[in-house]
């Protein structure tokens, strides 16, 4: 079969799902339909509705989108049915009903941001820096009941610096898996794919899970080591954003940090506890030394340079962080 005789339903919702769909695209594979989640109510009262990355892509390129409130919609199932596609992809969306994945005769498959079978779940990039991991990758995988389970198809591997945040990660993965999500298409119009079952994939190590990440997820702990805060901040870099309480006397506000620097020192002070000239630094305390705050973001204000924060703050010897 000719890439543009396969049939082609593409899934997907955020930025992260446009750079394969655009490949798809652009490479000349027939995409027949694009399945993103409905349009998100936007404004202070809901009145404007934000339509997808992958739609606004879509709507573009002149695709059907289909925007479904529930995947076993009845109306929704006979119009996927009625589009005949011999394959599936799946990037960035949605868990899906057997009645929706076993559908195509060739199957559905993912695209996963991590090396599966490590850190299934909805925040693979996150979780993996938040645990200092010095490698990640993406996998493509078909599908089956359990989530992020199905049989490897590919995988491709690079290493995260210890420098890198999210946003450089995230940025990486997603280029990576346009070339990925290629590479297996190709490989099952040829009919020259091997599956791999991931119990077979052995493991260095615990195996980790990437849940989703919530707004209390993002707390700093400031009793644990430097290595172990500095990893979780650039792990939520540049979003969500890892947060602490800022405390001033009496004032509490919440005080976001996006950038820092290790160091390592023996100390008596306090978790939390700043120490500071005032002027050109803020070194905040852990159990172990303290962190080189280099970028941050006070509540209601945008992010800014530790220097500019420096000249808007007067430093109170009982300010902390907690």
């Amino acid at each position: 079969m000719e890439k543009k005789d396969l049939k082609i339903v593409y899934m997907g919702t955020p930025e992260f799902a446009v750079e394969s769909l655009k490949r798809l695209v652009e490479g000349g594979y027939n995409v027949v339909a694009v399945i993103t989640m409905p349009d998100k109510p936007m404004g202070r009262h809901g009145s404007v509705l934000q339509p997808s990355p992958v739609k606004q892509y879509a709507v573009s390129q002149g695709l059907k989108v289909l925007q479904p409130e529930k995947l076993k919609d009845e109306a929704f199932i006979g119009e996927l049915q009625s589009l005949h596609a011999d394959l599936q992809i799946v990037v960035a969306f949605r868990m899906l009903p057997e009645v929706v994945w076993a559908m195509p005769r060739l199957g559905t498959f993912n695209l996963h941001a991590s090396l599966l079978p490590q850190y299934r779940g909805a925040a693979p990039i996150n979780w993996a820096v938040i645990n200092g991991e010095t490698e990640t990758g993406i996998t493509t995988f078909f599908l089956k009941h359990e989530i992020d389970t199905g049989e490897i198809i590919d995988q491709v591997r690079i290493p995260i610096a210890d420098t890198d945040d999210v946003g450089v990660v995230y940025d990486k993965l997603m280029r990576l898996g346009g070339d990925l999500v290629l590479k297996t298409v190709d490989a099952i119009l040829d009919g020259n794919v091997k599956t791999v079952p991931q119990e077979s994939v052995p493991l260095s190590g615990e195996l980790h899970l990437a849940p989703k990440i919530f707004k209390e997820t993002c707390r700093i702990d400031w009793t644990q080591g430097t290595k172990r805060i500095y990893d979780f901040i650039r792990g939520l870099s540049p979003y969500p954003g890892a947060w602490t309480e800022f405390h001033v006397g009496e004032t509490v506000s919440t005080l976001k940090l996006f950038e820092t620097q290790k160091i390592f020192a023996d100390h008596a002070l306090e978790p939390g506890a700043f120490v500071t000239d005032g002027k050109s630094y803020l070194h905040i305390a852990t159990s172990d030394g303290y962190l080189n705050v280099l970028s941050l973001q006070l509540a209601g204000k945008k992010r800014m340079g530790i220097a500019d924060f420096m000249k808007g703050y007067r430093h109170s010897a009982d300010a902390f962080v907690r």
